[in-house]
């Protein structure tokens, strides 16, 4: 099958969704189906044996780590010549657009996934007045998908109650090669720390944005006498958390990669993720392919991932930031429950790999493909 996939976000940016993209092209390529990525120019012309489609743009003003790239016809051109049997549109916000009018133009099955929380990013950036009028516009914009696809059961209900139409769910996913307790080490433990590798060891990994809720992490670090915070990631708002965490054990990090990544999860003893805007939370799943405790908000995706006391800890995310306090001092403090976390956590991971839920994406391709020829010969 040939597969015109279009994102407004892709590599070399390194977040959730390219993580996810990435790891299903490749997947797809590896099956024996044809990619082509239709995404803002960054540089690369293939990943996998994919090729990449890049198209030009500018930076957005209040997140200049995302380039808004406008569709322009030489993609007309490109889909004319590559032939695909169906588009795919990944969070149609600009550039997807030019891929639900391509899928109307040539007759081609339309595919979309709801992967970025939109409505309530606004709310951070002063704009919360506008959540109505971007529920409506995400609605015309999925409404025009053969089938819509989501991370979290909590986004598959929150799409259906706000009127979007034919909702499935599309499995969450990880290495739990890259991701492994295995890559332990005391040389990143005191990389993170600073040099204070007897220290408790909080840590944070994502994009350092206003959506995130960072902040609410400093209380928690502030309860522990002695504990460090790595924050590993970068983004708009981290001039902010500086000003923010001044004075505080706090270190930031930068971007980690691989088998760094892998192992800053793995070193540390707790991963805290305050966020209430995540459709999925990638990085908790990778946190708990490591072996490392979460303790994270009760919202979005997150449920689905964390089973509370079990393979990690939830907080009600509306109520004071006590809970996560006494949620993280009571990890630290019951070594023997944090192992069994730790074992749990490891073992939800594995029941969650690329290759299923690939195969998932695939199925429903067929389905979508399969209907549309059926409606064709009627």
């Amino acid at each position: 099958m040939k597969i015109a996939l279009f994102t407004e976000t892709f590599l070399p940016k390194v977040d959730g969704i390219v993580t996810r993209l990435r790891h299903t092209v490749d997947h797809l390529q590896r099956n024996g189906d044809q990619v082509l990525v239709v995404a803002p120019e960054g540089g690369l012309t293939e990943h996998k044996g994919a090729k990449i489609y890049g198209v030009t743009g500018f930076p957005l003003p209040l997140y200049p780590e995302l380039t808004m790239s406008l569709p322009r016809p030489a993609i007309g051109h490109a889909l004319e010549e590559f032939k695909p049997d169906i588009i795919h549109v990944v969070n149609p916000a600009v550039l997807g657009l030019a891929g639900i009018f391509y899928s109307k133009v040539l007759k081609i099955p339309l595919v979309a996934s709801y992967h970025t929380h939109l409505p309530k990013y606004l709310e951070h950036y002063g704009l919360g007045m506008l959540e109505g009028l971007l529920w409506e516009l995400l609605k015309g914009a999925h409404n025009q998908a053969e089938l819509n696809l989501c991370t979290s059961t909590a986004m598959v209900e929150e799409l259906t109650e706000h009127g979007i139409e034919r909702v499935d769910l599309w499995q969450r996913g990880v290495d739990t090669e890259l991701f492994h307790p295995d890559l332990a080490s005391q040389e990143m433990r005191s990389r993170l720390s600073n040099n204070h590798p007897e220290s408790p060891l909080l840590l944070y990994v994502g994009r350092l944005s206003a959506e995130k809720e960072i902040e609410r992490i400093k209380p928690i670090l502030e309860a522990i006498p002695n504990a460090r915070l790595a924050l590993v990631g970068d983004g708009p708002h981290r001039q902010a958390l500086e000003k923010h965490f001044a004075g505080t054990n706090t270190n930031f990090v930068g971007y980690l990669m691989g088998k760094e990544l892998g192992s800053a999860f793995a070193s540390a003893d707790a991963f805290i993720f305050p966020s209430r805007t995540e459709t999925l939370g990638l990085v908790l799943l990778e946190a708990m392919a490591a072996g490392c405790p979460v303790v994270a908000a009760r919202s979005g995706g997150i449920p689905d991932i964390v089973i509370d006391g079990v393979n990690g800890y939830m907080f009600e995310p509306k109520a004071d930031i006590q809970a996560a306090i006494d949620a993280t001092i009571h990890l630290l403090r019951e070594q023997q429950e944090r192992t069994m976390i730790r074992q749990n956590a490891r073992k939800e991971a594995e029941n969650w790999g690329w290759a299923s839920a690939t195969k998932q994406l695939q199925d429903y391709y067929h389905k979508v493909v399969v209907a549309q020829n059926l409606t064709k010969a009627m």
